[in-house]
């Protein structure tokens, strides 16, 4: 009996053990600079100081480019909306958070995500940017 017991044991260390993962890199959720580079025409700072109107801006612009907003919280600046793609194929998915830059500009940072990879074309980005700063100008009064 003993000798059943030590192999239950022993057996169950090599499970427990088998279970415990590695250590995480402690560089896991630094950025390269391939991350930085996506992160720099992903965000963009407007001359304007109310954020409240950039996110109004940022919903009407996504609503004229054809999105569905799934989600728009003001306070916490962040809207999600998506919508399928050329021809039907595929679906593309949208993060936009608008947050203060200082007193007197506002930035915004959006993240596209087609068919679930990561959207890397930097004309992508400029046409969003180009289409809430006509929103922007459009509104001002």
């Amino acid at each position: 009996m003993n000798g059943r017991y030590s192999l239950f044991v022993l057996g169950l260390s090599f499970f427990l053990q088998a279970c415990v993962g590695g250590q995480p890199p402690k560089d896991l959720l630094a950025l390269t600079d391939a991350q930085m580079k996506i992160r720099s025409f992903q965000t963009r700072a407007f001359d304007v100081k109310d954020q409240n109107k950039v996110l109004r801006g940022v919903v009407a612009s996504l609503q004229d480019l054809g999105f569905i907003i799934e989600r728009a919280n003001g306070p916490m600046g962040l809207v999600t909306a998506g919508k399928f793609g050329p021809g039907g194929r595929g679906f593309v998915e949208l993060t936009v958070t608008v947050r203060a830059k200082g007193e007197k500009q506002t930035e915004v940072r959006v993240n596209a995500i087609f068919n679930a990879k990561p959207i890397e074309d930097p004309k992508i980005y400029q046409n969003f940017f180009i289409a809430v700063e006509r929103s922007l100008f459009a509104t001002r009064g």
